[in-house]
């Protein structure tokens, strides 16, 4: 079965769970900027979690399907359709052979993610189908989708799942981000702390899958020893020379010489996923054991949700 590209969207890729294990060999694991959503889209069709999926930013792709296929699609409100039939977020949706599927612009997030039931039919490199746009490889040729592409799915090997309503709610939580201390941490006084869990940034247009270049109070270090050049996790919030945080996301730099003065904790980098130029955003610190059981806690969410 083939899927032809008829609109590609203003950034539309194929990501799946990620890349992991080669940020020594300076490659970035890449993969969906909010896991969570591609894992609904996934677990909707009855696909394994991580199959590869498209993930389409801030507007929507146009998609003629050869053949009959069930999708999903989750993540930022999006108005979709089939023809004139509306396609609902979060549920399985039976397209039929020859439709399009036309999915507009993101109207309270940056990304929202189409699965379709057998997964997306790619070529893995070191072991993920994510797009590494930066460094050409994995995905659909190493690139964004354009116009006149054709993706093959690939066999379904799927289970039936339901979803009881109102679930996702818990997902769309709008409190602070929560975060653990940098590495780095050390470095900034209490008071520039105090600061950046006090005081609302803004996401700027300069920001992308690498990082999210926040807006907003100046935090500066008190020590002035130039940094080493060092390793970098994901969810990091750096601090430049400018005193304006940013905040690394999948397709980030592994390595990088600014202080680390928090990281976001791996129960929330999906909330990071789906922020977009103009957000606000605030941090709330936590500690690494409540950074844990937030991951525990999700991580039951989300398989007690879903019943075969």
């Amino acid at each position: 079965m083939t899927i032809r590209v008829l609109k590609p969207g203003l950034s539309t890729t194929v990501q799946d769970g990620g890349r992991y294990g080669y940020t020594h060999l300076g490659i970035s694991p890449a993969g969906a900027a909010d896991s969570l959503s591609l894992r609904i889209a996934n677990l909707l069709v009855g696909n394994g979690e991580y199959a590869p999926a498209l993930e389409m930013t801030l507007l929507g792709a146009s998609l003629e399907f050869e053949e009959g296929a069930v999708v999903a699609v989750s993540g930022a409100q999006c108005d979709c359709k089939a023809g004139q039939n509306k396609v609902r977020a979060n549920e399985a949706v039976e397209i039929a052979a020859g439709s399009v599927l036309q999915c507009g612009s993101m109207t309270d997030g940056a990304r929202c993610y189409l699965s379709i039931r057998g997964g997306l039919d790619v070529p893995l490199v070191m072991g993920s189908a994510s797009t590494d746009v930066r460094g050409q490889f994995g995905g659909f040729e190493g690139r964004r989708l354009k116009s006149g592409d054709v993706l093959r799915v690939g066999k379904s090997r799927a289970t039936e799942v339901r979803r009881p309503a109102g679930v996702l709610e818990e997902v769309r939580s709008s409190g602070p981000v929560r975060v653990t201390r940098g590495a780095q941490n050390d470095w900034f006084s209490h008071e520039m702390y105090a600061k950046l869990l006090s005081t609302p940034y803004q996401v700027t247009e300069q920001s992308d899958r690498a990082g999210l270049r926040l807006q907003g109070e100046a935090v500066s270090p008190s020590e002035k020893t130039q940094l080493l050049t060092d390793g970098i996790p994901l969810g990091a919030i750096q601090v430049p020379q400018s005193g304006q945080p940013i905040i690394l996301l999948v397709d980030q730099q592994t390595t990088g010489g600014y202080p680390k003065i928090a990281n976001i904790i791996t129960a929330d980098m999906h909330r990071i996923g789906q922020l977009r130029p103009r957000h606000q955003v605030r941090f709330a610190e936590v500690s690494i054991a409540d950074a844990v059981e937030a991951l525990r806690h999700q991580e039951l969410w989300l398989k007690g949700i879903f019943v075969t």
